[in-house]
């Protein structure tokens, strides 16, 4: 038997369809065997945040990012054809019409295929998140544990 292949993405995109696109893939590779990790950063954060508010001590311009930026995978923006939020709609009873599995559930998928999600911590930091506001089973680490893991990797991505 083989050594384990390894695949790493870095997702920075907060757009519903790279970030869908990421777990598509992830998933994908998770099936064949592969240890995946996803290192969101920056507006790739958003999708594991909580849909929920969560009460956290925050200063008035940490509260104003967590305002600005959506709460969840299901209320991110598309990258292309937006179209003040009609686009993500559009898109989403498309994948219902085709039986395209949703973001939300591509996420739990890759939980449940032991697909490694880590939060960059100093992301977390610069955006005023709190690990409360982030969903569970998610790591929060720097760049040196991605490198760690990107170091090995046999496919490594940043979408």
């Amino acid at each position: 038997m083989g050594e384990t292949k390894k695949t790493t993405i870095v997702l920075f995109s907060g757009d519903y369809d790279k970030v869908m696109a990421a777990y598509i893939i992830a998933n994908g590779a998770a099936a064949y065997d592969h240890e995946v990790t996803i290192f969101h950063t920056f507006w790739g954060l958003n999708a594991l945040r909580k849909d929920e508010p969560i009460q956290v001590e925050k200063s008035f311009i940490e509260k104003m990012f967590g305002k600005m930026m959506p709460r969840g995978a299901n209320k991110m923006g598309l990258s292309k054809m937006n179209y003040a939020g009609f686009g993500p709609k559009m898109i989403k009873d498309v994948m219902k019409k085709h039986n395209a599995m949703p973001l939300p559930d591509l996420i739990e998928m890759a939980k449940e295929q032991d697909v490694k999600l880590v939060a960059c911590q100093m992301t977390v930091d610069l955006l005023g998140l709190r690990h409360e506001e982030i969903m569970e089973g998610v790591e929060f680490a720097g760049v040196a544990a991605y490198l760690a893991d990107a170091e090995n990797g046999n496919v490594n991505l940043f979408i």
